[in-house]
């Protein structure tokens, strides 16, 4: 995952979207509950809910770089950890440890936010995901090795794994297999986690392009794979990756949910937009709602304890003009004090 910036080009083309999704209809039991400006300086990537602690986690990069952590059911801020451009951060509740995806990667302690120590790792650390059912942290990077598996109660490494190109978000069925979306492949690697071993690829190729989010209901064992080009949800099982179906999203997703309470999947948009699609039946799926959220809100995380999803964007400003006559316009930058945190649920 990238971290949130806009060029001319992109602009463009997500202001003439925003014009279209404002004209469709967008009915259905979900709304943004609530929006907080939290403000502060700086780019953002992932945010995360540590749900029985109770806490919203995100990273904030730039001069000052930190995790910013706020109470999940206020939105009132806890505190910040300082850290070295981390994406964002995940906790293990049963230890009490959490960890940041910076270089290397930062083991802290979720009650005190004090750190306890730093973990070396090779690859670029950018995504990561926490597995309850072993325990451990799965630190994903563009670079090679892709997967860093690591020992959450020790704050040990315990292998790597490549899976043959870059991979954005993972999923576990909690019975020892890794799903990861391979951005610049369109596949899903599957893992054996006890061996550290890809065991397989799902091709995506022509039904979804360049997946950034994915999500799985474990129970009927279907994964969710949201792609930016096509911009679909690709719908396909976790046993044999046969594709059920595929829905349209929204511009650029780069976030996926799945809520088993509910039976819905989130994907969350660039363009301002959150896809939500029901499942009916493991066979049968349809998109319920396309909810207006905030320009820039591409990644999200789920409080399972509320059904709440919350959004994390920022106001963005106008490119920088070309350096050199008939050049590409510079990259926008994020508005200081702009930065918001949207929760939204029925």
């Amino acid at each position: 995952m990238r971290r949130f910036y806009f060029g001319l080009a992109a602009a463009i083309v997500l202001l003439a979207f925003i014009g279209l999704a404002q004209q469709a209809p967008s009915t259905g039991p979900y709304k943004v509950l609530k929006t907080v400006r939290v403000g502060g300086t700086g780019g953002y990537d992932y945010v995360d809910a540590d749900v029985e602690g109770r806490r919203l986690y995100f990273a904030r990069t730039g001069a000052t770089p930190r995790i910013s952590v706020y109470n999940l059911d206020t939105l009132e801020p806890v505190g910040e950890i300082p850290s070295s451009n981390a994406h964002g951060a995940v906790v293990d509740p049963k230890s009490g440890h959490g960890f940041a995806s910076s270089k290397p990667i930062l083991m802290f302690d979720s009650k005190t936010m004090q750190h306890i120590k730093t973990i070396e790792v090779q690859g670029n650390p950018d995504g990561m995901y926490f597995d309850p059912a072993d325990e451990r942290v799965y630190i994903l990077s563009h670079a090679t090795p892709h997967i860093t598996a690591i020992d959450a109660k020790e704050g040990s490494v315990i292998g790597t794994v490549d899976i043959g190109g870059m991979p954005e978000q993972a999923v576990s069925d909690g019975k020892g297999h890794l799903y990861v979306d391979v951005e610049d492949k369109e596949n899903i690697a599957v893992i054996d986690t006890k061996a550290l071993k890809v065991t397989g690829h799902y091709d995506v190729t022509g039904k979804g392009g360049t997946c950034a989010g994915l999500a799985m209901d474990v129970r009927n064992r279907i994964l969710f794979a949201t792609c930016r080009d096509p911009k679909n949800m690709v719908i396909l099982s976790a046993d044999d990756g046969k594709i059920i179906t595929t829905l349209p999203i929204g511009t650029n997703s780069d976030g996926a949910r799945f809520n088993p309470a509910t039976m819905e999947a989130f994907s969350s948009n660039v363009d301002g937009t959150l896809t939500v699609v029901k499942e009916n039946s493991p066979t049968s799926f349809v998109v319920e709602q396309t909810v207006q959220t905030m320009t820039g809100g591409r990644t999200s995380t789920l409080d399972t304890k509320t059904n709440r999803i919350f959004v994390i964007a920022a106001e963005v400003g106008p490119p920088t003009p070309p350096k050199e006559p008939g050049g590409r316009a510079g990259r926008g930058q994020i508005i200081p004090e702009s930065f918001s945190i949207l929760m939204i649920g029925k």
